[in-house]
């Protein structure tokens, strides 16, 4: 386990010390929205992210928003707001007007349950819909907010509580989540055009909590959290849709004293999932920065944020490039462009792993010694077949995610 030992930069507040609010990405990056602050009240904001430089609409009504209010900007340059109204969630598309900004009501939610909770899930490829998650003490369900022919309309309903949302391909069409069922929470994927279809997505152990982060279209890499390979302390892994190998778990990952969130993948890379940079941020007792791990290197490089970065919101480039998006007084709107060190590296050759004795309680996921020239990542494991993911390619809707 590797100790932090980057010291971040103070400037991840606002001047005023107050920290700034996070912002959400459109799937392709031209748009972002947050709610932004004006003294004591909020409002909301859009950034234009897709031009020569970036620049941001304030979206203000004429009362400002609770800070609770959830916002997320759709494709054709609106935004998505989601606020609670007498115990009802209202949906409305808001957008600039000249001197102000006009709002198009798309009707509300009303949860029977007041034990449930409602939010948005994350952006959806194309940008033209928008979907929430209702989750109740029993059962959860999937909503279209925007972009349906109705208003509001209930796709799915599923048993159990879910939680995540990670979208698996570019139609928008199979979402993955995280459903705690008998104590457990195993991710799955539902297909939204079948009726809400669940499928099997990560069976790691039959005794682990797997769920999925980040998923790649082009790729198939997907980003993982268990506690398989250390019971009662979850570990960051990584596997590929598609793949007869298990999921693997770096042990450069794992930070003492440091929590690690991935939040971008780079895309692009087609027939090297290996090869993918993934950006993280990682928090410390003395702030957060950007960290940067491909699958096929052996170590975490970390890399200090700028000046006000909304953290844990950025986007690859294809090329390779980080894009940062960061607010500070002098620059209210601003994306820094990073190139992290390491070269796209060509996939290594996989070893063949020995076999290796089960352990019943859980088979498939010892800890082997770390090479000398690479102390920050242990060799992957040897992992039986009746232990590695339950897809990635034997799921019966896997066959429907194309790279």
């Amino acid at each position: 386990m590797t100790a932090c030992a980057i010291e971040p930069s103070a400037g991840h507040e606002d001047e005023d010390g107050a920290a700034p609010a996070g912002c959400t990405l459109t799937a392709d990056g031209a748009y972002g929205a947050r709610l932004a602050s004006a003294g004591d009240s909020w409002f909301p904001e859009r950034w234009t992210l897709d031009g020569p430089e970036p620049y941001a609409v304030p979206l203000p009504r004429n009362q400002p928003e609770e800070p609770g209010t959830e916002v997320q900007p759709m494709g054709d340059g609106r935004v998505l707001i989601h606020r609670v109204v007498a115990g009802r969630h209202a949906f409305s598309l808001l957008y600039p007007t000249g001197p102000g900004t006009g709002e198009l009501p798309l009707g509300a939610v009303e949860c029977p349950d007041v034990r449930a909770r409602l939010r948005l899930l994350p952006p959806a490829p194309g940008g033209e819909r928008a979907y929430a998650l209702a989750v109740g003490p029993r059962t959860t369900s999937v909503w279209l907010v925007a972009g349906g022919a109705f208003g509001p309309e209930r796709l799915a309903e599923l048993p159990g509580r879910c939680s995540g949302g990670v979208w698996l391909d570019r139609a928008g069409r199979l979402l993955a989540l995280d459903r705690e069922t008998g104590g457990r929470t195993k991710a799955v994927v539902v297909d939204l055009e079948c009726g809400g279809e669940v499928s099997p997505l990560l069976q790691i152990a039959a005794d682990s909590d797997d769920r999925l982060l980040l998923a790649d279209h082009d790729s198939g890499l997907l980003i993982v959290r268990s506690d398989a390979p250390s019971p009662g302390q979850e570990r960051l892994g990584w596997g590929v849709l598609g793949s007869t190998l298990p999921v693997r778990f770096p042990e450069c990952l794992r930070l003492r004293d440091c929590s690690v969130t991935p939040f971008a993948i780079q895309p692009g890379q087609v027939l090297t999932p290996e090869s993918c940079a993934v950006a993280l941020r990682v928090d410390g007792p003395t702030g957060s920065w950007v960290g940067v791990w491909r699958p096929a290197e052996r170590r975490l490089h970390h890399l200090r944020a700028p000046e006000g970065w909304l953290a844990g919101t950025g986007l690859w480039t294809a090329e390779g490039v980080l894009r940062l998006p960061y607010a500070t007084r002098a620059v209210p709107c601003g994306v820094a462009r990073v190139s992290p060190p390491g070269a796209v590296l060509a996939p290594p050759e996989p070893d063949p792993a020995p076999p290796v004795p089960e352990d019943p309680g859980h088979p498939g996921h010892p800890e082997e010694p770390e090479s000398p020239d690479s102390p920050a990542q242990a060799t992957p494991p040897a992992t039986p077949a009746a232990a590695r993911p339950v897809p990635l390619q034997e799921a019966p809707l896997g066959r429907l995610v194309t790279n």
